[in-house]
Order: C-alpha cells, then structure tokens, then sequence
C-alpha cells in the first residue's frame, strides 16, 4: 500500500497555484514516473491534498497513470462533518486499488462527497457533477434543508430580512447557512470537545487590541454550536482567518453587542465586546477536534504541546477520515477479493 500526501502549497487556493511547474511538485511526479515501471505494484493507494488538487494538472496526472497501471479508483472532498466532528476543513481524497472489478461504490466521472457507507441515493444527491476541471463544490447537507424559524443568534424567529447585512458584516444569507449548521443534529456539539473551564484558560482569552481591531472578522461559536472553522497553524498568533474563537459567555446575543457599536467611543466599544467573554480553543481541544488520542501530550511540557498542535494541526484530519476510509473501504475490498 502507499499512502500520499504532496505538499499543498501548489493547488491551494490562495495560493500561487504553481500546479506541475512548482518545484514542491517534484517528488510527487517521480512517483508517478516510477510507479508504472515497478515490478511489484502496490494493492491499495490512497491520497490525500486540499481542496483545488481536483482541478489540477498534476491529478490528471495522477489519474492517468492510476489507469495506465491498471487501477480502479474513486475521488472524494470530505470534511470533519462527515463524520460528525463541529470543524469544516474540506479535502480531497482518492483511493485506488489494483484489481478488475471496480468499488461497489464506485462512481465513474464523479467526485463523491459522502463516505461509501452512507446511503447510495443521498451519495449521488451530493456528488460533484463533473470532476473535469470542477472548481465549485456543491453545498454539505449541514447548509442545506433551512430551518425558517433559526434567527441569526440561532434562536427562534418568524423570519429575517434579505439582502442586507445584519451586524458584524454578515448577511442573512450567511448567518442562516451558520444557523442551518449548528441544527444538524448528525454533528456533535463543540462543547463535547471542550475542556473544563478553570484559571489557566484566562491565558487564552483575546487580548483588547485583538478584540477592537478584528471584533468584526472573528468567526465566533459558542459550546452549543456544531461548527467551528479551520484551524490554520497560525491560530493564537495571528487573528484573522486562522479559526473559530470561543464565546464563553453563553448567555449574551451576539446581535446585541454588535448592533450599533460601531458609533460607539472605543472604551464602550471594548467593555461590550468584551461582554463576550472570548477565547481561543485551547492546543488539547484543537487536537481533540482532529482526531488526536486523549493521551496526546500528557506527559509532555504544556510548551511542547502547544508547538506541536500548531505545526500538526494541518495534518490531523487527515488521521480521522484515511482511518475512517481505511477501515470502511480497503478493509472490505480485502475480504471481498479472493486471495491471490
């Protein structure tokens, strides 16, 4: 079996999207080059890469070669919430096996957004249509099926205004596809990942600077929510689009802080923000949300740890969902297939 992961930097989004002309590409193109010229080819492979690998030069690379040889594959974008975990963190997947009978799952020209053990008809529903240079990725079921009754602090209202922004620079649509999310009952809740609050988590509450210069771009959950942004590996050092923080003051509408605070002198502004009583997630919940063993850093210095979920933290997701493939996927294949 081999199992990859090539570097990323070529295919994000955000980035330069060098694809097959960036050096980084190198080692994974040298397999690609070998893998039909070995003696012995592997049963099973599995890959993993972000979101935009699926638009690629270099998957359809990948992907002619995988034929070439003779495999069957099948292509997925996965997140956490797949498998129940609050944190959206989009990836693709592809796993491939060297026999001639393809998965039972399998969905020639489609790049599936369920796990195969889910129900074939709701698989289909949420696929991608086309693969060949698809950019888009069509909504999870966690943004869909509206619950018209959810306000924008996830409490009960009649209706909400369209196309206008309510507070903190959100429109409707956006705080009813959070609302959508945070109703999905098939998530877990983030309280469930939690630690215990105590003393020491008045260290990773945001500084007032923090608080007054990003107040507006925070992406902020409460313990209730069923959702959490990605957590980039400059959380904690850098505030904006690095992940969720926490709203540890349960009881207080973030609606109610927000509105009208911009015409506010900024020592009022500071002392409603801070209201919210927000934190970031502690380096032990951010492993707890991507997959990591309770028994991950106990007996290492609180400093190590901290180091560690912040250089790890891009790759722990890939230890839930290849465990959940693995197990669900290549294990069937293994039984299903006659001894050779």
């Amino acid at each position: 079996m081999i199992l990859m992961s090539p570097p990323c930097q070529p295919f994000t989004r955000i980035g330069l999207q060098g694809d097959v002309a960036d050096p980084r590409t190198k080692s994974f193109l040298y397999i690609l080059d070998i893998l039909p010229r070995l003696q012995k080819l592997p049963k099973y492979l599995l890959l993993e890469n972000v979101k935009g690998f699926e638009s690629s030069s270099a998957r359809n690379e990948l992907l002619q070669t995988l034929t070439t040889c003779g495999f069957k594959y099948q292509e997925f974008l996965l997140s956490p919430t797949c498998l129940g975990i609050p944190n959206s963190r989009l990836r693709y997947f592809l796993i491939a096996k060297l026999h001639h009978e393809p998965f039972s799952f399998q969905s020639p020209g489609q790049i599936l957004t369920r796990f195969p053990d889910q129900d074939p008809e709701d698989l289909l529903k949420e696929k991608v249509a086309d693969k060949v240079g698809e950019t888009s990725f069509s909504l999870s079921s966690e943004e869909k099926n509206l619950d018209p009754n959810i306000g924008p602090d996830c409490s009960s209202k009649k209706s909400l205004p369209k196309g206008a922004f309510l507070f903190k620079l959100e429109t409707v649509e956006e705080m009813e596809r959070k609302c959508d999310q945070d109703n999905d009952s098939s998530i877990q809740m983030l309280k469930d990942f939690l630690e215990e609050e105590n003393e020491e988590m008045s260290q990773y509450f945001l500084p007032p600077k923090s608080l007054l210069r990003y107040a507006f771009l925070l992406d902020i959950v409460k313990p209730t929510c069923r959702r959490s942004t990605c957590f980039t590996k400059g959380y904690g050092h850098y505030v904006e689009g690095t992940g969720s923080v926490l709203q540890t003051a349960v009881d207080v509408e973030l609606e109610s802080v927000f509105k009208h605070i911009d015409n506010l002198p900024e020592e009022e502004k500071l002392m409603k923000l801070s209201t919210l009583k927000l934190r970031y997630f502690t380096p032990r919940e951010i492993a707890n949300l991507h997959g990591f063993p309770l028994e991950f850093g106990r007996r290492r210095n609180s400093d190590i740890v901290k180091i560690q979920v912040g250089f790890l933290v891009h790759l722990c997701v890939y230890v839930c969902i290849n465990t959940y493939l693995f197990s669900c996927t290549l294990l069937k294949c293994l039984y299903s297939v006659p001894y050779h």
